[in-house]
């Protein structure tokens, strides 16, 4: 008597259920979100944004800026602005870069950035893993933590689509370096473009162009 084949078991594999982002990561004091934008950049300023958001907070598509597209960015740019209890965006420029370095930089442009709030916070959450204390406000870095409190993300997407407004500005007055699509970060053509015509006054001096692991020419 023949055998009957089974038909093969179909594995359907679950759903990934997409746990939100936090609101807080405590609850006794005023809490602001810190991120910055532009720090391995060739040219123009790094930004940075301070964001504090309801204790309440809650949004579906807010994450981390890389993981959105330009067009989610302007978006929820425009949310962030209308729903944040305080926000402010500041800057440090190429010169001031050269001068302390970008992880010093990417710290002054934070406290700036705090400096400039209206509301004055009793609590820092700092996407990464380093950060000079601002004054005498307690702050916890979080390693990808535009990725895991809003706070964090929504200042992520002020810095990055202030910066990219600003870089487009720039591209206005030098269109051959690229700026209006690299947004002076170090692409194979952007590095080229330096190689062969030189630095502008909004390249950054003390950052290597060369790099042994890509084909420049």
């Amino acid at each position: 008597m023949a055998k009957t084949k089974r038909p093969p078991v179909l594995k359907i594999k679950a759903p990934v259920e997409k746990f939100p982002l936090l609101a807080r990561y405590q609850h006794e004091l005023v809490e602001a979100g810190c991120d910055e934008a532009g720090r391995g950049c060739l040219a123009g300023p790094v930004f940075a944004a301070a964001v504090i958001l309801p204790p309440d907070f809650e949004h579906s598509l807010l994450n981390d800026s890389k993981q959105l597209s330009e067009a989610d960015r302007y978006l929820l740019r425009t949310e962030i602005e209308e729903r944040a209890v305080a926000y402010a965006v500041a800057s440090v420029s190429n010169e001031e870069i050269d001068e302390i370095n970008i992880l010093n930089a990417s710290f002054l442009a934070m406290h700036r950035a705090i400096d400039a709030l209206h509301i004055k916070p009793g609590f820092l959450i700092i996407d990464g893993n380093r950060f000079n204390k601002y004054q005498t406000t307690p702050h916890q870095c979080i390693i990808q933590g535009d990725g895991k409190y809003f706070s964090i993300a929504a200042a992520s997407i002020l810095a990055k689509t202030y910066r990219d407004d600003h870089m487009l500005k720039l591209a206005l007055e030098h269109p051959e370096y690229d700026w209006h699509t690299n947004k002076g970060y170090p692409t194979i053509k952007h590095r080229n473009t330096v190689l062969q015509l030189g630095f502008t006054p909004h390249h950054r001096r003390t950052f290597n162009v060369t790099n042994p692991q890509l084909s420049i020419f």
